[in-house]
């Protein structure tokens, strides 16, 4: 077969469809056929920053549901048929963070080969986020394919790789929010619905959920937030803000939200160069909190397979998050047009 990818050629370039060649999978890999790639707001940051530090040219994508083809030598755990979710975050097992028992904080996460290239040149791909979804198929490192259930649709279940394990485990595992708590939501899109998402299943008491668009908060309050505004209070003092959008205006806005030993979560991914002004003596007087959430610091081997339960038992809604589906052909169409008009999620279907 052919295969093709969105390839983003150079920097300033639009993403083009290319035909693309694979080589087969080495040892510990695996070759996976695409069933669904969800269109996240990191891709356009990739485009917008001109390859965000990858060496172009780079195959866009990184939220990606597939069935494995063909597994490498030395590859036990996966076969033929297997239904899987690709994740671009698999601890290395071997840096600081690992050795000490931190693998949320891995820095070096595990990796195929680049077993890409653009057809026209053969100039090697590389995969963003490690794993270039926008194909019709991939080599993957082995551990990056975690199997799911089969009846799992795979317009949802792709959505695990990235949005949802972002949002819930920023919920769940960076904030580590408690029952009862009082938690704020800023930016309500994909990974800040999965926090509002996460919030909830963890049991939180008020969920604040904050966008400029309407449709947005009307979004927010069906997936659990108990109340939705388009500006954050400053008196809201609030246990937790989870901020999903990482614009300077709304990191100062969280800031001045928290109350006592409050906790402000660095979701959203920052521009270049951006730079927040806090009020120190607030923060030191309130014992408050800055972290950053690194993907959700998900991990992969447990957290896709638990949010895949969690979806099949009809705690997490993943269903409601897919606004649209549309075939490859669409994908650069749908990394330009990503976060308007009110989509939730854009699912390609190869």
């Amino acid at each position: 077969m052919t295969d093709r990818g969105l390839v983003l050629a150079a920097a300033g370039a639009a993403p083009e469809l290319e035909p693309i060649e694979l080589d087969p999978p080495g040892e510990g890999e695996v070759l996976v056929r695409v069933t669904a790639a969800g269109v996240c707001h990191t891709d356009l940051h990739v485009v917008e920053t001109g390859g965000w530090g990858l060496r172009l040219p780079v195959l866009l994508g990184h939220e990606v549901a597939a069935v494995v083809e063909q597994p490498g030598a030395g590859v036990d755990a996966l076969a033929p048929g297997d239904a899987v979710v690709l994740a671009w975050r698999v601890p290395c097992g071997r840096c600081a963070a690992c050795a000490r028992g931190a693998p949320r904080r891995c820095r070096t996460p595990k990796r195929a080969k680049r077993r890409a290239r653009r057809a026209a040149d053969g100039a090697q791909l590389t995969p963003a986020l490690l794993v270039g979804g926008f194909a019709t198929r991939l080599v993957v490192h082995a551990e990056q394919a975690v199997r799911v259930p089969p009846e799992l649709p795979p317009e949802q279940a792709c959505l695990l790789g990235c949005a949802v394990a972002t949002g819930v485990g920023a919920a769940l595992h960076t904030a580590r929010i408690w029952e009862g708590a009082r938690v704020g939501v800023v930016g309500c899109g994909g990974v800040g619905l999965a926090a509002v998402q996460g919030a909830r299943i963890a049991g939180a008491g008020e969920i604040l959920a904050v966008d400029v668009a309407p449709e947005k908060r009307e979004q927010a309050l069906r997936f659990g937030a108990t109340d939705a505004l388009a500006v954050l209070p400053e008196d809201a003092q609030l246990d937790f803000v989870l901020d999903a959008v990482g614009r300077p205006a709304t990191v100062e806005a969280a800031a001045r939200a928290l109350g006592h030993g409050g906790v402000l979560v660095l979701v959203g991914i920052p521009r270049p160069g951006d730079e927040a002004r806090l009020d120190l003596g607030r923060l030191f007087d309130a014992r408050a909190e800055v972290r950053v959430s690194h993907g959700g610091d998900h991990l992969p081997a447990e957290d896709v397979p638990l949010l895949a339960r969690l979806a099949l038992e009809g705690r997490l809604d993943l269903g409601g998050m897919v606004s649209r589906t549309l075939p490859l052909a669409d994908a650069a169409a749908a990394v330009a047009d990503v976060g308007r008009g009110g989509a939730i999620r854009t699912v390609v279907l190869p």
